[in-house]
């Protein structure tokens, strides 16, 4: 039967009907927050020492909170015997043992461990429940003596007579338990496992295999009497696991509810899933409640629990700084001027459909990109299977992809938040309608694309030169150098250019663009670059870097040229390279410039304004002259 799950709110309206009728039950993890390391931090510790020993390293020479130090001391322990695999109730007791084969030094790990501790949130709230007579019995696996200061601590901000004073009893002490138990002299601290004063505490396998009877028999008298709320327990312990389950052979086990608390139902270990639906069965009221420590828990208890004044406040005095607090927002008048500027542009509107194009068969968009380009079909496409989304002209691309089978399909939607071959496909439009009708080459990797500036060619058209040379004008006058050439020295061409990316922020589209001097470096087995339409098969680095030799042989010209190019001057390439891409005569940015119908055309809004920061508030540093 599935197990109900409950929130710590949930509970702590239930658990103010009645308090004294549920018992509390502590493991390590309600101790987690006080400082004291849990089962889970130690059997980290003593694999970590076990490791070392064994590999014949020094405990200073690994980092127990790296994680690839963890995976390589848990993949050493995968391949022994020496500990339990992970997760096995005896492994903390295995580890433990093994470590610290003497009852006295185990000992005093514990007192060392329990020394760094002090009461958490929760424990001062549990403390002043007992002092308030609101719980009568706490049971605990931990050594610390938390609780019981707590709790002590409680009663002394009260007049005498209020007082609810508890009776601690560890395994060298059940009788108290015991006298607790028949004659109702509430409240009881019961430590399971010992004292860390005692001689006789319980932490290794041995020891935790038969519970003290008399303190067995107090755990099980109360199940019977109480209904029962687990905090940082992990039911490792087969002892008390047996224990609890014997509770369930009674008449009316668990009379007001069993509850156990988790960061994640889905964490619990098989022993407590199947001891709470034996539970369940049973008729007890069972739910896991959802919460992620013992302090996020007493906090939705204060809100609802009555407590007396002077423990509320105590309480109170005690909680942990919040994460969010309310601070004074400044009230003084912005300055005017902006302070950043970015390198992007807004994208005020982009296409939302593309031709669908239906195929006999499936293709990958490589495939189709190749056999278009084969054919001389300028369209840009994305293939999902044996359908394409197509932005150019229908028949072309029809009749370029015929052996495939390709018909018209109507349209497509473009969610390009939702579908990456939709962004893709966007992304790849962009880019082309960015260079269109520009002296730009548009360069399409897998890494990202970019545009750079197209180099005067040999026979070109003495108008078309000279309009290149006039929409280029600022961008030089910017630069003050050359926009291409060669690299002095080393002959390699280069090209001024810009990474482009898109990105949602906010939920609006921005362009951003990189100015980059782009060195065109020839690798040894191919004489030229790939082709500038999707080099699907190239590796050449976008950066100009040669892969066969180290390092990038341009790196330290192009390092020169950028140096001394400060913040004014960066400010007019920005400037320049925004007018640049945007000069489309106040007409929409179009990928192909299709006007007669003959297909579906990438349509592109971009604003010429780049993105700006203004400062929120007046702040002294706005007032500096240099």
């Amino acid at each position: 039967m599935p197990i109900k799950t409950i929130s710590a709110a949930q509970f702590a309206t239930a658990f103010d009907l009645r308090p004294n009728l549920v018992a509390w039950f502590l493991g390590a993890g309600a101790s987690a927050a006080s400082g004291i390391p849990t089962g889970y931090a130690m059997i980290g510790d003593f694999k970590a020492q076990i490791f070392c020993r064994e590999t014949n390293l020094s405990k200073r020479e690994i980092d127990t909170a790296d994680p690839i130090w963890i995976d390589r001391i848990d993949a050493f322990f995968r391949q022994t015997s020496l500990l339990p695999p992970d997760g096995d109730p005896t492994e903390y007791a295995k580890a433990f043992e093994a470590v610290y084969p003497e009852a006295r030094h185990r000992r005093q790990y514990i007192d060392d461990a329990i020394s760094k501790g002090s009461p958490c949130f929760g424990h001062n709230v549990l403390g002043s429940l007992m002092a308030a007579g609101k719980v009568d019995c706490v049971f605990t696996t931990n050594f610390d003596p938390l609780i019981e200061e707590s709790a002590i601590s409680a009663n002394g901000v009260l007049p005498v007579g209020d007082q609810n004073r508890p009776t601690v009893a560890a395994i060298n002490s059940a009788d108290r338990a015991m006298r607790c138990l028949n004659e109702s002299d509430w409240p009881l601290v019961a430590k399971l496992h010992g004292d860390y004063q005692s001689i006789a505490i319980k932490n290794t396998g041995s020891e935790l295999e038969e519970q003290d009877n008399r303190m067995r028999h107090v755990l099980v008298e109360s199940g019977q009497r109480f209904g029962m709320i687990f905090v940082g327990y992990s039911g490792r312990d087969a002892s008390i696991m047996e224990a609890l389950n014997e509770v369930l052979d009674a008449p009316s086990p668990f009379p007001n509810g069993l509850y156990w608390l988790t960061s994640s139902a889905s964490r619990l270990l098989p022993a407590v899933i199947e001891f709470l639906g034996r539970a369940a069965a049973a008729g007890v009221d069972v739910a896991v409640v959802e919460c992620t420590t013992f302090d996020e828990l007493a906090a939705d208890i204060v809100k609802i629990t009555d407590l007396p004044k002077q423990l509320f406040d105590r309480v109170m005095e005690g909680r942990p700084t919040p994460r969010l607090v309310p601070v004074q927002l400044p009230i003084t008048e912005a300055r005017n001027f902006p302070v950043l500027r970015y390198s992007s542009l807004l994208i005020e509107s982009m296409p939302r459909t593309a031709r669908r194009v239906k195929l006999a068969q499936s293709a990958t968009s490589p495939t189709i990109r190749e056999i278009l380009k084969e054919r001389g079909v300028k369209a840009t496409v994305a293939a999902n299977g044996r359908e394409l989304a197509v932005f150019g002209r229908d028949q072309e691309v029809v009749d370029a992809l015929s052996s495939l089978g390709a018909t018209l399909d109507g349209e497509i939607k473009l969610d390009p938040v939702v579908d990456s071959w939709a962004m893709g496909l966007i992304y790849d439009s962009l880019v082309r309608s960015l260079a269109r009708r520009l002296p730009l080459i548009p360069r399409y990797k897998r890494s990202g694309h970019s545009v750079v500036i197209a180099s005067p060619r040999d026979g070109e058209d003495r108008e078309q030169a000279r309009r290149n040379a006039q929409l280029l004008s600022n961008l030089r006058n910017a630069y003050k150098s050359e926009l291409t050439g060669t690299v002095p020295g080393l002959g390699f061409p280069f090209q001024e250019g810009l990474f482009l990316k898109l990105d949602l922020i906010n939920g609006r589209w921005w362009l951003g663009f990189e100015p980059y001097t782009f060195v065109h470096i020839p690798r040894v087995e191919v004489a030229q670059v790939g082709s500038l339409e999707h080099p699907e098969n190239s590796s050449s680095d976008p950066m100009g870097a040669r892969p066969e030799r180290s390092g990038d042989p341009a790196g330290d010209w192009r390092r020169e040229r950028w140096a001394q190019r400060y913040n004014r001057n960066w400010a007019s390439i920005i400037a320049a390279w925004a007018q640049l891409l945007t000069d489309s005569g106040g007409e929409t940015k179009r990928a192909f410039g299709l006007q007669d119908g003959a297909g579906i055309d990438a349509l592109f809004e971009v604003s010429p304004v780049t993105g700006w920061s203004r400062p929120g508030h007046h702040h002294a540093y706005f007032d500096r002259t240099t």
